[in-house]
């Protein structure tokens, strides 16, 4: 018997635990308890470029919030699955920086 995980023509679907955490998980297997489905049905490959494209911190999210990173830029990288949140916040708070030191002068 194959292994289920590595069937390249086989439908899968991405699930994602309150850790934010992602798996790639066979369709016609139940999904375990703490986890909920983030794409629904799809092409092996298609999940996994769900997850490449949504799981861009590696780390759990309560050792993110530990070490005091869970801001507001985070709350919003989770909310749109994107890492682009955190860049364009990160810009905003330079760009303002700089103002206000312009603003001094």
């Amino acid at each position: 018997m194959t292994n289920p995980f590595e069937d390249a023509d086989g439908r899968f679907q991405v699930l994602r635990n309150a850790e934010g955490q992602y798996s790639l998980w066979p369709a016609f297997a139940e999904v375990p308890a703490g986890w909920t489905v983030a794409h629904p049905e799809d092409t092996r490959q298609a999940c996994l470029d769900h997850i490449e494209a949504h799981w861009t911190d590696m780390r759990p999210q309560s050792l993110i919030e530990a070490s005091g990173e869970a801001g507001a830029a985070r709350e919003a990288d989770v909310a749109l699955g994107t890492g682009a949140a955190l860049e364009a916040d990160v810009t905003l708070e330079a760009g303002a920086a700089l103002e206000a030191e312009a603003a001094r002068s």
